[in-house]
């Protein structure tokens, strides 16, 4: 225990952060089948937030140094307003850390404006942390530079010197924050992209597929957004509508009205679902798979559709002038072992002639990826997840992080992968650098 005590809150953070992971790991393997299913969810999530909170601890001490703590020897420390900001500052990093929490105890039909601000903090803490470290880099840079040009660097008053990094990094993450905040609040983009299929049938040229992805009905997405997403979609009149994963971060129970909407989609030819890694966190897909069955809404469990330009059937329909719309299982769920779930590319292609259009639903890049080594012949892929980084910095990690980014992709000459920015956000009430977007996906007959 002494030891323990004399380590650096750094370390101390990535212990707690590892004994957490650790303990995931184990009730994973050891208490998922003595648990009570509802209680094994709670304990899962409580270890998420945990494990978020343990690594964000090193960013909140960061944060704190450069804000508060450099601060605290100078002349103006003792002043009322020095003690507001200290203040100030405490309450931003309490309400960042407690975003995780929310999803235990704060989700319901629409999002709680305790939840709106606390993952607002956590948008700003992203981008604080971020511009602390870059403006922190550049006066060290600086000061190299010009130790080895041999200039003397410019000597500014102590107090100033320490004062004047972490009140620009202030500046910048409130107008960055604002911006994404605006940005995220107004509605999702519509963007139509028209996409050479090779195989079409004649009577199914112009087909209309509407692609939703990344709700995230949770904490910070509620009923009235979704009801905006149905009327949008609505109005573009598809032919079919898909919905590739990621749509709830909370159980079927809790979310039934705020996801009662989707009932109301007017999709020509049906409405169909694949699941997202999000969905493998709640544990609950079972019931959210029956409750979008009664919302008209159809899960592609590692299966498939034979559509026509009148009708859709699971067995296949009549004559030769149909595609196969097939969608897999997450692959997340294969990680964490979800049972009677997983990406089965085989059993969701049973039936899908290399005569006809082939139209696969993945949730992830990866998936897509991995589904075109298996099978080149897949004539248009599907998918979401990547939120186009939501929010900067993060759009730089997701670009290197996923196979295909955002946007259209070109693979061979008749393969196409489509991935979605996403239609909300997820948990951060932001966007930046990225922008939510419903695409209408016009398929034109190619040779």
């Amino acid at each position: 225990m002494a030891i323990f005590r004399q380590l650096s809150l750094g370390t101390k953070a990535a212990l707690a952060a590892g004994t957490v992971f650790v303990s995931m790991i184990i009730s994973r393997s050891y208490l998922a089948q003595s648990l009570e299913l509802r209680a094994w969810r709670w304990l899962f999530r409580l270890q998420l937030a945990l494990f978020a909170n343990s690594l964000m601890l090193l960013g909140s001490l960061y944060i704190w140094r450069s804000t508060v703590g450099n601060l605290s020897h100078s002349p103006a420390a003792e002043s009322a307003c020095f003690q507001l900001w200290k203040m100030a500052v405490v309450a931003f990093l309490a309400l960042a850390h407690s975003s995780f929490f929310t999803m235990l105890f704060l989700v319901a039909e629409e999002p709680y404006l305790f939840s709106l601000a606390a993952y607002s903090c956590l948008g700003a803490y992203i981008i604080m942390v971020f511009f602390l470290c870059t403006l922190s880099g550049m006066e060290q840079a600086y000061q190299l530079l010009a130790w080895h040009s041999g200039r003397a660097v410019g000597s500014l008053d102590k107090t100033r010197k320490l004062a004047l990094r972490p009140a620009l990094a202030v500046v910048v993450t409130a107008v960055l924050s604002v911006i994404g905040l605006l940005n995220a609040a107004q509605p999702p983009a519509v963007k139509t992209v028209e996409v050479p299929t090779h195989q079409l049938p004649a009577s199914m040229d112009n087909l209309k597929i509407v692609l939703l992805s990344d709700i995230h009905l949770g904490p910070t997405v509620g009923r009235t957004k979704m009801e905006m997403f149905v009327r949008m979609v609505n109005r573009l009149g598809p032919d079919v509508t898909v919905i590739v994963g990621d749509l709830c971060d909370s159980e079927a129970s809790i979310l039934r009205t705020a996801v009662a909407p989707l009932g109301q989609l007017r999709s020509r030819l049906g409405t169909y679902f694949v699941t997202g890694n999000h969905e493998y966190y709640t544990s609950d897909v079972s019931n959210w798979f029956a409750l979008l069955e009664s919302l008209n809404v159809r899960p592609l469990h590692n299966e498939n559709v034979k559509i026509s330009a009148t009708r859709a059937e699971p067995g296949g329909v009549e004559g030769d002038d149909w595609i196969c719309l097939a969608g897999v299982d997450d692959i997340e769920a294969d990680i964490l072992h979800y049972s009677g779930h997983g990406m089965d590319l085989e059993k969701a292609l049973g039936g899908c002639s290399p005569d006809h259009t082939t139209i696969l639903l993945a949730h992830q890049p990866l998936a897509a990826k991995r589904a075109l080594q298996s099978r080149p012949d897949i004539n248009l892929i599907l998918s979401g997840h990547t939120h186009a980084g939501q929010i900067f910095p993060l759009n730089v990690a997701a670009y290197l992080l996923n196979p295909f980014f955002a946007g259209l992709y070109q693979v061979a000459q008749t393969t196409f992968v489509y991935v979605s920015p996403g239609t909300a956000y997820y948990g951060i009430p932001m966007r930046l650098g990225s922008r939510a977007e419903i695409t209408e996906l016009i398929l034109r007959r190619a040779p």
